[in-house]
């Protein structure tokens, strides 16, 4: 299948991840400076931006699948990624299949257990119902201070400092997704993310978690560190769901130093006092 992508910049490639709804602009807040870097290659997953849904099922795990063909079909196994919240999980999956070089999750789903599940699922459906109702309107919403501090309260520890053409740029994409409200059941209730075994990934790996992360609770950061036990764990201060929103330059530097190694990561190799405690 093929998937809308873009490239930006020069060098050793990079390709960035979106989360659930979102799209190759969902990067838009680190996408230039990450490209004075590196080549950048941003996707649109199946059933966003502008790639359309697979056919048959759009299932959390048929995505993984047509991404790693896609990836083997343009020829870059191999190469350092980077995901956000369902792309993030999507990334790990990845390496724990051996497809892809380093990688960078930043606050993966898929780790939320017990009541966090019904949580995580009428949230954020909830959240997409209520943006559907006000399209209309998101425009204007967005350009407001107090309209983002409202709607983005669950994804930003600072919302009001969401630019509002980032803010807008993601509402109407969450909108518009065609596929959103069948695979964020399948997050939610369908087949969990299996871990890794230490030492089966060779390539540096590293989890960012927001500490205040309203959608993918902290506490499920041990659990996905646990899954994959090759990974450092690396927080993130003042920051939601969202640390290339909240934290853009923090977030540069973390993607910069993690995949421009070769060798397996340790928490040495990131700043100590954000490394797991």
């Amino acid at each position: 299948m093929h998937l809308h992508h873009t490239r930006h910049g020069s060098g050793k490639p990079l390709l960035l991840i979106h989360g659930i709804g979102g799209s190759s602009h969902s990067w838009n807040t680190i996408l230039d400076e990450l490209a004075t870097h590196r080549e950048v290659i941003t996707i649109d997953l199946p059933g966003h931006g502008q790639t359309p849904p697979l056919p048959g099922s759009n299932s959390f795990y048929a995505l993984v699948d047509a991404v790693a063909d896609w990836l083997r079909a343009q020829h870059l196994e191999g190469i350092a990624c980077v995901g956000s919240s369902m792309g993030a999980r999507l990334v790990l999956e990845l390496a724990r299949r051996g497809v892809v070089g380093a990688v960078v999750a930043l606050d993966p789903g898929g780790f939320w257990r017990g009541w966090q599940i019904p949580v995580f699922y009428y949230s954020v459906g909830g959240s997409v119902r209520l943006l559907r109702a006000v399209e209309p309107i998101l425009p204007a919403l967005t350009a407001s201070t107090v309209g983002r501090t409202l709607l983005l309260a669950q994804f930003s520890a600072r919302p009001w400092r969401v630019p509002a053409s980032v803010a807008l740029t993601e509402l109407r994409s969450f909108v518009h997704t065609p596929i959103f409200d069948e695979l964020l059941h399948d997050l939610a209730y369908g087949k969990k993310q299996e871990g890794a075994s230490r030492g089966s990934i060779r390539h540096p790996l590293v989890i960012g978690w927001g500490r205040q992360d309203r959608v993918c609770f902290p506490s499920q950061a041990r659990r996905a560190a646990a899954a994959f036990p090759d990974a450092t764990l690396y927080w993130f201060d003042h920051c939601g769901h969202f640390p290339h929103w909240d934290q853009p330059t923090e977030t540069v530097q973390l993607i910069l130093s993690v995949t421009g190694r070769e060798t397996a990561t340790s928490a040495a190799s990131v700043p100590a006092h954000h490394a797991a405690e």
